[in-house]
């Protein structure tokens, strides 16, 4: 089977599995294990902040980062389709009392003043703003790239009314990659980052929480009251160290493999969007096969794609797809679609 699915499906390769069998561990919870040290100590590094922890999962290291900034029962500021919002099981709300308010899904076309009008300020018993958070990429954007231009305007009014700006940088090494803005000035607009090296590095599991000395020390105690407190994980953190030794360039292959697909199925009228990075969104409203119908037809043919909405599919490219296996999927996607 070709999995399309997404860039979480990836095994270790024999490199990284190299890596994680010789890593040197010790007991995290106690802070003694070198190498999620050395990890955390690169990953901040890389974004120009102080400090960074490492946790389980992209959505854990999220709501960590919302709980640094937003008191119970105040608010958080997204837009509708965000990964926060969707993807992580009303956890935000659950978890931590946060009200979540949300701008229409526009993907990385966000607009800076539709965003700053939302705000609401302490006082006339209206429930406070205090945090704004962008998705880098986009998922259910199709993967966009949010411009740096509007991520300045951003943290210019996360500023100007006292507020802290947070990046799901789940795919924000696609971001460096496709436009080549460096990590570092990424992260000199966020307060807090959080960062996946599961989805296109390949790592098998773990994200960061990236941010200032204070906030780091905060989010350990929140990690651990979620349940995150890891032993020896030196062997997990080993595989994000050669991920982000050797996987982190080689996401414009990535790119390439992706806006191949695109351009199989852009004469069918299905494509969602411009495909800017490892993402294929497919739009099948206007299409005789619905998105389970479609899924349903590429798996027959050993093809397997995302279904995220009764008439929105998606293709995802990463390190286990081969330049034939993309050849493949293209051919049988045309296929299907002109049928």
């Amino acid at each position: 089977m070709i999995d399309l699915r997404s860039d979480t499906v990836t095994r270790p390769t024999p490199g990284m599995r190299e890596a994680m069998a010789t890593a040197e561990v010790g007991d995290d919870v106690y802070g003694e294990d070198p190498t999620v040290a050395a990890l955390e100590a690169e990953v901040a590094a890389r974004f120009g902040h102080e400090a960074a922890l490492f946790a389980p999962s992209g959505s854990m290291a999220n709501q960590i980062a919302l709980q640094l900034h937003v008191p119970p029962g105040d608010e958080l500021l997204c837009d509708a389709d965000a990964h926060v919002v969707t993807y992580e099981i009303g956890a935000a709300a659950a978890y931590a009392g946060i009200s979540s308010r949300t701008w229409p899904a526009v993907g990385a076309e966000i607009d800076p003043d539709v965003v700053a009008a939302m705000v609401r300020p302490d006082g006339y018993f209206a429930v406070p703003t205090r945090a704004i958070a962008v998705e880098q990429t986009h998922n259910r954007g199709g993967g966009g790239v949010i411009p740096l231009s509007t991520l300045r305007r951003l943290r210019e009014v996360a500023d100007g009314h006292g507020l802290a700006l947070h990046c799901d940088g789940a795919r924000i090494w696609h971001a460096h990659v496709a436009d080549g803005v460096p990590l570092a000035e990424y992260g000199g607009l966020f307060d807090t980052l959080s960062v996946c090296l599961s989805k296109g590095l390949g790592a098998p599991v773990g994200s960061l929480v990236v941010g200032s000395a204070e906030k780091i020390a905060r989010a350990r105690f929140l990690r651990k009251r979620m349940g995150g407190g890891m032993r020896q994980v030196g062997i997990l953190a080993a595989a994000g160290r050669y991920a982000l030794a050797h996987h982190v360039e080689r996401l414009a292959e990535d790119h390439a493999k992706a806006a191949r697909l695109a351009e199989a199925v852009a004469p069918h009228g299905v494509l969602a969007t411009a495909v800017r990075t490892n993402i294929v969104p497919l739009d099948l409203t206007k299409h005789p096969l619905d998105a389970p119908a479609l899924a349903a037809a590429a798996r027959a043919e050993g093809l397997l794609i995302s279904v995220l909405g009764p008439r929105t599919a998606r293709l995802v490219t990463h390190l286990d797809v081969t330049d034939a296996q993309v050849d493949r999927a293209a051919d049988t996607l045309a296929t299907i679609l002109r049928a």
